[in-house]
């Protein structure tokens, strides 16, 4: 390890609970078949009564229906702004899922451990495996669906996949970004000791790949490590980084400004398209991993230990609005004004902003 670079830490799922992640990455590790034998065969997702109350990681939105994926491939969806919540009807998988997206309201992505990729035509309630390589070790943390089927998945040690015709297939691709500058302020980075330790170690964490406007990307990654694309992936660059920790999430705000969540509650700005950084107040250390916007500009960031800070002022500064049972959160989306659907170690349920002790559980049918 380089002197002065922090340990390398196992692939995290943007709001795991530190032992949780561990636990399940040396599960993954043990459970390896020989190179030589082939993978055995998924066994499908159970179905549990409490499903929406187990484990969830991910939440997007397909059209009005909303859909959170989670452990051992629990999905579940709901078509009343996360009132209650239905589990998927059939996943092929067991494994830890770590990330969603839709195309449309009915086409969508979700991926997790054991590098599976699923894929569903009917707005999350049936899901077919469309990849799936356990033997790479390589799980799969975050998924982006873009325009005229353009898919990306990312995941563990710098794993970086592609699809051209809305997740049917895929392709692994190196993930190669230009070196960033340095920023003031900004932790000094050798490049040529980044190249040597990615070499050795595989790559970084792609921990979040998100959209922002026109054709940009942005992933958040491990070892302060934050990537844009200006023309959909084509092409990568390394952002300035403002620290040497992980970051979960990036939120892309108005005109070039950023935010970028992490470790320790660690919450930064950059205005000039993550060229420069300033960090904000957050109250907390807990590790935050979730970012949206609300209707009526609020802005809200979730993370561990029931963490939701909120900000009225577009960014410049949070209010830390801490829920009374502590609950891990990893992620978050608006359903309206001041009101959440948030997911984590919990399960689904809503969030009234500006009521932190009034967290409502989710009901599920």
């Amino acid at each position: 390890m380089a002197p002065g670079r922090p340990a390398r830490r196992r692939p995290r799922t943007r709001a795991l609970l530190a032992g949780l992640a561990a636990a399940a990455a040396a599960l993954i590790a043990a459970a390896q078949p020989p190179a030589a034998e082939p993978a055995p065969a998924p066994l499908p997702a159970e179905h549990a009564r409490l499903a929406a109350h187990s484990l969830l990681i991910a939440l997007a939105a397909a059209g009005g229906r909303l859909v959170a994926v989670g452990d051992r491939g629990v999905i579940v969806h709901s078509d009343d702004r996360g009132a209650t919540w239905t589990q998927a009807a059939s996943v092929p998988v067991q494994a830890l899922l770590t990330g969603v997206c839709f195309f449309d309201d009915r086409r969508g992505l979700a991926v997790g451990h054991d590098e599976d990729i699923l894929a569903t035509q009917d707005a999350g309630e049936h899901w077919q495996l469309v990849h799936y390589a356990p033997q790479a070790q390589h799980p799969l943390l975050d998924v982006w669906c873009g325009p005229k089927g353009a898919a990306i998945a990312v995941g563990a040690y710098a794993t970086y996949l592609t699809s051209a015709d809305g997740g049917a297939s895929w392709s692994a691709r190196p993930f190669a970004p230009s070196p960033a500058p340095r920023a003031p302020g900004a932790t000094p980075g050798a490049a040529a000791s980044a190249a040597a330790d990615e070499e050795a170690g595989g790559g970084y964490h792609l921990n979040r790949i998100v959209g922002g406007s026109a054709a940009k990307l942005y992933i958040a990654g491990e070892a302060g490590h934050l990537y844009a694309s200006d023309d959909r992936g084509a092409h990568w660059r390394q952002l300035a980084s403002p620290y040497t920790g992980s970051f979960f999430d990036v939120l892309p705000l108005a005109g070039e400004a950023l935010l970028a969540c992490g470790l320790r509650g660690n919450l930064y700005r950059s205005d000039d398209g993550g060229g420069s950084w300033r960090r904000l107040e957050t109250q907390t250390v807990a590790l935050l991993d979730g970012a949206t916007a609300l209707p009526g500009g609020a802005l809200a960031i979730v993370g561990l230990s029931g963490v939701v800070l909120v900000s009225r002022d577009g960014g410049a500064s949070f209010t830390l609005e801490q829920q009374s049972d502590r609950s891990g959160l990893s992620a978050a989306l608006a359903v309206g004004e001041g009101q959440l659907v948030v997911v984590g170690e919990d399960g689904a349920r809503l969030v009234r902003l500006g009521a932190a002790a009034s967290a409502e559980g989710a009901g599920q049918r």
